[in-house]
């Protein structure tokens, strides 16, 4: 939520500048506002906030970034039987999303042979809520988590114009595992696991955190190759 509450802030000092730089546009960019679409493990899309060499001794800019993935939310079938029950009855909808929060670091590199090329690295925040619905079946419910994880990638700008850039990045995003919580069961990764359900096909076995994991798709390895554009501020 504090992330939410800086991201308005830094919307609306955006906003300021956009207004302030149609007046003076000689006045050197210290701001890139930058939208973005494409693939991340389903069809993404990121707005980022850029400060462009905050310090002004390192080659580096700064950057915070608010993203949404519509994602495969994985087996519903499993999903049942291992947070609710075993019943079979009902047709199946599924869906899910994640939005992830991210701050990068931009170094500037040569190493493409492109005029404006960069390393991108940070750490990064998930939260996924997976949906689940059994239509004819009474059964609806939710599932989600919260990871943070890392991210590295790379990234070069093509100039529009004098304020306008294209960008094109592609990258790796990882996320740690965490508590899979649905209806009023939840999974963790150390099996410290809340009202587990048991698996009538094995015996009835507790259910496990790796059967949930397996079960759920909630973000893991998160590959991104993407399109967008800057305004410079």
């Amino acid at each position: 939520m504090n992330l939410l509450k800086t991201m308005g802030l830094f919307l609306m000092i955006t906003s300021f500048n956009i207004i302030n730089a149609q007046t003076t546009p000689d006045k050197q960019s210290k701001f890139g506002l930058g939208i973005n679409v494409g693939f991340n493990r389903g069809l993404g899309f990121q707005t980022t906030l850029t400060a462009i060499k905050p310090i002004e001794s390192l080659p580096v800019h700064f950057r915070v970034g608010v993203g949404y993935t519509s994602l495969d939310p994985g087996s519903s079938a499993d999903a049942r039987r291992i947070f609710i029950n075993n019943a079979t009855n009902g047709v199946p909808q599924e869906k899910a999303k994640a939005f992830d929060y991210r701050f990068d670091f931009l170094w500037e590199t040569n190493l493409f042979n492109l005029n404006e090329a960069y390393i991108v690295f940070g750490p990064r925040y998930s939260s996924f809520r997976a949906n689940f619905k059994y239509i004819g079946g009474n059964e609806d419910f939710d599932v989600t988590s919260r990871q943070f994880g890392i991210g590295l990638g790379a990234e070069t700008h093509f100039k529009i114009s004098e304020r306008l850039d294209l960008v094109a990045l592609a990258g790796l995003d990882y996320f740690f595992n965490n508590t899979l919580k649905g209806h009023d069961t939840s999974y963790s990764p150390d099996n410290d696991n809340v009202n587990p359900r048991n698996d009538n096909q094995n015996n009835n076995r507790e259910f496990e955190f790796s059967d949930a994991n397996d079960a759920i798709n909630q973000p893991g390895l998160m590959p991104r190759i993407m399109l967008g554009i800057v305004y410079s501020l």
